[in-house]
């Protein structure tokens, strides 16, 4: 199963950083059943849930998958300066609420995090892109320990933040509200930038008949992807008054593997760390009113039939390989 519709080369090769939750399960599912994509790695960082909850699910996630393959290793459990803040509302207690995941994972790496991804870019024989999916602690912090090493990465490609739209405060979107001193840092950081915002993902969505095609289905994972996307998708009702689960963090991943999925703009987009009402904002320039360069490619809109059928072969074929 590919990704992009003009995959013609080599596979490209990721590593994701993330705090599972839900559209972070479906985010890793993505990438370990796309042809035109070499996991080489996962990460895990406290956000939706407490750090040690995150890694749990992590672990499972890879469990259901059977995907033995797959290093793990566990990261920060708090933000860069500010207590945790987590979202239970939305993931439940142990931010994968909605159906029983099988026994964890043993096999994870005794690297923490940020050691994890300088060992994977030193010893990769191409650069790597990020793909983070949760609080930028990680991220943050790697930037700033390994400095030598930041020529590896090809590219960032983050879910987080928006231009228009707010999760959880009227601001602010969560990955970055967390940790906005680190989201501060990877804007920062000259790196090439793809910001994958609520202006898109909130549009990646399964609607509620999806979720219960998915739980109706006799498949070993769509079934259980169907009872959490249901858990998923009460919340997100009760809370945003939304009919459906928006998959997040699939996109993130997909837009990694084909940018076309999107369609972007180059923009300055600073993070602010301040403001009384205002922090873990991502203002974006759209007007270059400030007269600073782009230092970000920001995903303005979505092609949600291709998204939707996406996700739904990756359901697919893990049902075939999981049988």
């Amino acid at each position: 199963m590919t990704i992009s519709t003009a995959h013609t080369g080599k596979p490209l090769p990721i590593l994701i950083d993330c705090d599972p939750g839900h559209d972070d399960m479906v985010a890793i599912m993505t990438a370990y059943v796309a042809t035109d994509i070499d996991l080489r790695g996962i990460t895990t960082v406290a956000g939706n849930q407490t750090g040690e909850k995150t890694f749990l699910n992590a672990r499972r996630i890879l469990s259901l998958l059977k995907a033995d393959d797959v290093p793990l290793a566990r990261g920060c459990d708090v933000p860069l300066v500010r207590p945790l803040h987590i979202a239970e509302n939305i993931h439940g207690d142990s931010g994968l609420d909605g159906a029983d995941l099988p026994e964890p994972r043993e096999a994870y790496s005794s690297l923490h995090a940020v050691d994890f991804i300088a060992d994977q870019l030193s010893r990769s024989d191409t650069p790597l892109t990020l793909v983070p999916t949760g609080p930028l602690t990680n991220i943050a912090l790697f930037i700033r320990r390994y400095p030598e090493l930041l020529s590896r990465i090809e590219r960032i490609v983050l879910m987080g933040g928006g231009v228009s739209e707010s999760n959880v405060t009227p601001a602010a979107e969560f990955n970055i509200f967390v940790d906005p001193e680190a989201a501060d840092i990877v804007f920062r950081s000259g790196l090439p930038l793809t910001m994958v915002g609520l202006d898109v993902t909130n549009r990646a969505m399964l609607n509620l008949d999806d979720i219960a095609s998915l739980q109706a289905s006799d498949g070993p994972v769509s079934h259980i992807v169907g009872d959490l996307l249901a858990f998923f998708a009460g919340t997100y009702k009760k809370v945003f008054g939304m009919a459906g689960a928006a998959l997040h963090d699939a996109l993130a991943v997909a837009v990694a593997a084909a940018p076309d999925i999107v369609t972007a703009r180059d923009l300055h987009v600073a993070v602010e760390t301040k403001g009384d009402h205002t922090v873990g904002r991502t203002v974006a320039d759209l007007y270059g009113v400030t007269g600073n360069a782009p230092n970000a490619s920001v995903a303005m809109d979505i092609d949600t039939n291709r998204f939707r059928s996406l996700m739904f072969s990756v359901f697919s074929e893990l049902d075939t390989r999981c049988r």
